[in-house]
C-alpha cells in the first residue's frame, strides 16, 4: 500500500458491517483502504449488538489477514451525552457506556463520536454534562487501548463541537483522566466557518486550533467535500472535488508534514466505487 517516507498512508472510508463486523474490514481492502471507520452496532437503535467470542475471533483473524490498521469505530448518532433531559441522558450514557465496551473488545484503536447538542438547554451546562459523561467511563475505557475522539461538527441546530473552544473546553477537563482527542471532519469544520480551501487558509485554521486546543491533541480525519458554503452550518457531504471545498484541501492535508501522516477516512456519498477512486488520488497526492 501507500508509503509516506517510511509510515504507511493511513487512508480509508466508512464501511459497511453487513453480514459481520469483520465484513467492514473485507470491504476495507477490496477498495485499497490502509484503515477504516465502522459502527459496532445499528447507529439508528438504542438496543447494542453483543459481542461474542466469536465475534471477536473473526474480527481478529480478518484483521490480521487485511494489514488494516488504527481502525476507528463511530458511536451512535442518537447518544446526546450533553442532553439536558434526564431520560435522554441517562440513555446516551448507557449506550456509551455499552459502545465503549464493544471497541474494547475489539481494540478498536480510536471511537469518534459527537459531543452532544444542547436543545433547550445552555452551551456551558451542555458542556459540563459532557464532561461528566465522559468521566463516568473511565473505568471501562482503563480496561483498554481505545482513545476517544470528539468529532468537529457542523454547527447545526443546538449542537456544540462547531467552536474550537468547545472541544478545548472538554478536553481540559477531562485530559487528565481519560485517553482524549480530536478528528477533523473537514465538511464540518467548513461549513462551520473555518476555511480550509487553500494552503493558506489551512495555516490559519490550524494555527488556530494549535492556539485554542493544540495540534498534540489532533488524531484523524473525516475527509468529505461539502454541498453548501462556508460558514453555512448545514452537513452535507460532497464527493472529493465537486464541492465547495475542492481538490486543493485535501492535497494540502496528504502532504503537510503536521497532517499527512494522520488517518483519514472517507464518508463521502456513493460508497465504495467512489472511495476507491478517492483512495487511488488521495494517495497520489502523497509526498
Amino acid at each position: 500500500m501507500g508509503k509516506t517516507g517510511n509510515i504507511e498512508t493511513l487512508i480509508g472510508a466508512h464501511t459497511s458491517t453487513a453480514g459481520g463486523l469483520y465484513r467492514a474490514l473485507l470491504e476495507g481492502r477490496q477498495i485499497g483502504a490502509t484503515t477504516i471507520q465502522f459502527f459496532t452496532s445499528n447507529q439508528k437503535q438504542w438496543k447494542g449488538r453483543v459481542i461474542t467470542d466469536e465475534i471477536i475471533a473473526d474480527w481478529k483473524k480478518n484483521l490480521e489477514e487485511t494489514g488494516i490498521k488504527q481502525v476507528m469505530s463511530h458511536d451512535s448518532y442518537l447518544i446526546n451525552l450533553g442532553s439536558p433531559t434526564e431520560e435522554m441522558l441517562v440513555k446516551s450514557r448507557h449506550a456509551f457506556q455499552e459502545e465503549i465496551d464493544r471497541c474494547v473488545a475489539l481494540d478498536v484503536t480510536y471511537l469518534n463520536f459527537h459531543p452532544g447538542a444542547a436543545l433547550d438547554g445552555g452551551l456551558e451546562q451542555c458542556l459540563d454534562r459532557i464532561v461528566e459523561s465522559l468521566l463516568l467511563i473511565r473505568p471501562s475505557i482503563d480496561k483498554g487501548n481505545t482513545r476517544l475522539l470528539l468529532e468537529t461538527t457542523a454547527g447545526q441546530g443546538s449542537s456544540v463541537g462547531h467552536r474550537f473552544e468547545h472541544l478545548n473546553y472538554i478536553i481540559d477537563r477531562v485530559k487528565d483522566q481519560i485517553p482524549i482527542g480530536v478528528c477533523i471532519d473537514t465538511c464540518h469544520i467548513f461549513v462551520a466557518g473555518y476555511d480550509i480551501r487553500t494552503k493558506e487558509a489551512w495555516e490559519t485554521t490550524l494555527k488556530e486550533f494549535d492556539r485554542i486546543i493544540g495540534l498534540s491533541h489532533l488524531y484523524a480525519f473525516h475527509i468529505n467535500d461539502s454541498v453548501k458554503d462556508l460558514g453555512s452550518r448545514v452537513d452535507r457531504h460532497k464527493p472529493l472535488g465537486e464541492g465547495t471545498i475542492g481538490w486543493e484541501c485535501f492535497k494540502f492535508l496528504m502532504q503537510d508534514k503536521r497532517t499527512k501522516n494522520l488517518p483519514k477516512y472517507l464518508e463521502t456519498p456513493d460508497g465504495p466505487p467512489l472511495w476507491e477512486k478517492e483512495i487511488k488520488q488521495l494517495r497520489e497526492f502523497a509526498i
